[in-house]
């Protein structure tokens, strides 16, 4: 029995000792299951897009974005990290629960990876809607400054810039639509 004793803690000195606060398996004193990354909460297609596009980067700065985007999974770990893989993983999904409204929760508690929890909120949510992208468009071309400043009036601009374009994906080919409809965007 002590031998095994032994060998369990061994392992974990070996899992610490490979563990480096650059490496995504590295939890951070303050990366606890009750801290809430970011303000927003996904209440589901109407804001999905900015829920998540709030999330990665913040995910990214915690070295976590990997759970995600399922580029960080448990079987690239030697089984003596597993448990460690786990933890963090859990973590991920106590992140997104705490990001998400209380209806969505029972979708979200019931995941197993963050990759999976993450992929079946994209696939729910991430909808152009269509009559959304129009009422964009409209708001745009009809806006005006009035008695705005310029700075508040280029913010306002600017914001449903940013609204229309995470709505609309661009092309992702090196084609010349997809190179015209980035040279579109450049200031």
């Amino acid at each position: 029995m002590a031998i095994e004793e032994e060998s369990v803690v061994a392992a974990e000195v070996q899992v610490s000792a490979v563990i480096d606060h650059n490496h995504p398996l590295y939890i951070h004193p303050s990366d606890t299951h009750g801290s809430m990354l970011i303000s927003i909460q996904l209440l589901g297609s109407e804001n999905y897009s900015l829920w998540s596009k709030s999330l990665k980067p913040v995910l990214l700065g915690k070295n976590k974005l990997g759970f995600l985007l399922g580029t960080c999974t448990k079987n690239m770990y030697p089984s003596s990290m597993h448990d460690q893989w786990e933890r963090c993983n859990a973590i991920v999904l106590a992140w997104i629960m705490n990001t998400v409204s209380k209806s969505l929760v029972s979708t979200v508690i019931y995941g197993s990876d963050a990759h999976t929890v993450w992929e079946d909120l994209r696939e729910r949510f991430d909808k152009v809607n269509a009559s959304r992208a129009f009422y964009l468009q409209k708001e745009i071309v009809t806006l005006s400054q009035g008695t705005t400043s310029v700075s508040n009036y280029f913010s306002r601009l600017r914001e449903l810039w940013d609204k229309f374009e995470t709505l609309i994906s661009p092309p992702s080919c090196a084609c010349t639509e997809s190179k015209q409809y980035a040279e579109h965007f450049q200031f």
